[in-house]
């Protein structure tokens, strides 16, 4: 059944992808080229996931999944970035500013190494066969979402309640709460791809997002 859903989720990704470059091409949204390589990274996420059972367990399928840990570490914190630029495009003035504009590079930045050396050098990772999905994971137990996840998701909430006041915008603070909560609670489901579903959802209010401004900005000069 998972290898069905994260097949879709893969379709699902790929689709959000043409679309947010289509926002890009009529839009001129530039926090969508922030979220193009988050999606990318999902694809990639997703596909490898589903196609685990006929790639077969070895070094292949090994090396397949320890790129999905680094790409992980490079983009998921490019939606620091995301945040920032949605709030310049709402025009908060404060958003504008050189040293929130530094800031949030920095933060990037510092949220890469963070998951790079806390999750990624020197990982450990083994075969599992889970719910008819075979993936390399890691042999060390889980003790939560790594601190760049958290920080992200706290950046992505508070940005969307700024975004939600000051353009009545709803849905960006709806996907990142649903995030938060899908992450934060164990459903009683016989899958492994629920989290994944909740990061769909995210995606696509972030992309909904972007698509509004953009068409926010082109009423407001006339096209």
């Amino acid at each position: 059944m998972d290898t069905f859903l994260f097949t879709f989720l893969t379709i699902a990704y790929t689709t959000l992808s043409v679309l947010a470059i289509r926002v890009v091409r009529n839009y001129k949204v530039l926090s969508t080229l922030l979220l193009l390589p988050v999606i990318v990274g999902l694809i990639y996420d997703n596909g490898i996931i589903s196609a685990g059972r006929f790639i077969g367990e070895g070094p292949l399928l090994e090396g397949l999944n320890l790129a999905r840990f680094w790409i992980h570490a490079f983009f998921t914190p490019l939606l620091v970035l995301y945040a920032w630029k949605t709030l310049e495009q709402a025009n908060v003035q404060w958003a504008s500013k050189n040293w929130v504009r530094i800031s949030a590079f920095l933060l990037t930045a510092v949220l890469i190494l963070v998951e790079l050396f806390t999750v990624v050098i020197g990982l450990n990772i083994e075969a599992r066969l889970e719910y008819g999905v075979l993936s390399y994971s890691s042999t060390e137990p889980s003790s939560g979402p790594p601190i760049m996840v958290l920080v992200v998701s706290v950046v992505l909430l508070a940005s969307s309640l700024i975004i939600w006041r000051r353009q009545k915008w709803i849905w960006f603070f709806v996907g990142s709460l649903l995030m938060i909560v899908g992450s934060a609670i164990q459903l009683p489901v016989n899958s492994g791809a629920i989290t994944n579903f909740f990061e769909l959802i995210l995606i696509s209010s972030l992309l909904g997002t972007a698509y509004f401004q953009g068409k926010v900005y082109k009423s407001l000069k006339g096209g």
